[in-house]
């Protein structure tokens, strides 16, 4: 992931990389922090957020465009058609920068690519005042703390996206 082109040095794929999610349909989920339950929702979008280095406004404008928007729930000819909003139902967000995890060199991961934790706190809050502003329920997780999420997976349907439309 972020990788330009084969044969690009990794500074010229670093610039590529932007805010990132990974959208799951839930029955359910919910986030601890320390055995106690923090954020939680019934049917709905689990959604992981990473924040890339250098992301700005336009990315956080993408990602919530495009998970609001995101139409991942079944008609009633069962057909993937509708929002998170057409269901009635709610996102939770966590926050992960092990989105950004590359492993291209070695076994261990490098998380050059990510934000550092007070410029991807404050994209963080943004994307979810964002879903909130649409008129979304949204719960979160707890920024920089160690978190145990669970969630029943509907489907499974998950769905990658990117602000720089890498995938």
């Amino acid at each position: 992931m972020g990788i330009t082109s084969l044969g690009q040095d990794d500074s010229a794929c670093a610039t590529q990389l932007r805010m990132r999610a990974v959208v799951q349909r839930v029955h359910e989920a919910s986030v601890s922090v320390d055995g106690e339950v923090v954020g939680a929702i019934e049917r709905g979008l689990l959604v992981y957020l990473g924040a890339a280095r250098d992301d700005e406004d336009k990315d956080v404008q993408y990602i919530v465009d495009k998970i609001a928007g995101l139409r991942v729930f079944p008609n009633d000819d069962d057909r993937m058609s509708l929002s998170v909003a057409d269901v009635g139902g709610a996102v939770l967000v966590v926050s992960q920068f092990t989105l950004f995890g590359d492993v291209r060199r070695g076994r261990r991961p490098s998380f050059d690519g990510a934000a550092d934790p007070t410029d991807a706190e404050r994209l963080y809050l943004r994307v979810v005042e964002a879903l909130r502003a649409k008129g979304l329920p949204v719960e979160t997780g707890t920024f920089r703390a160690m978190m145990l999420v669970r969630s029943a997976v509907d489907g499974p349907v998950t769905i990658q996206i990117d602000s720089r439309k890498l995938y």
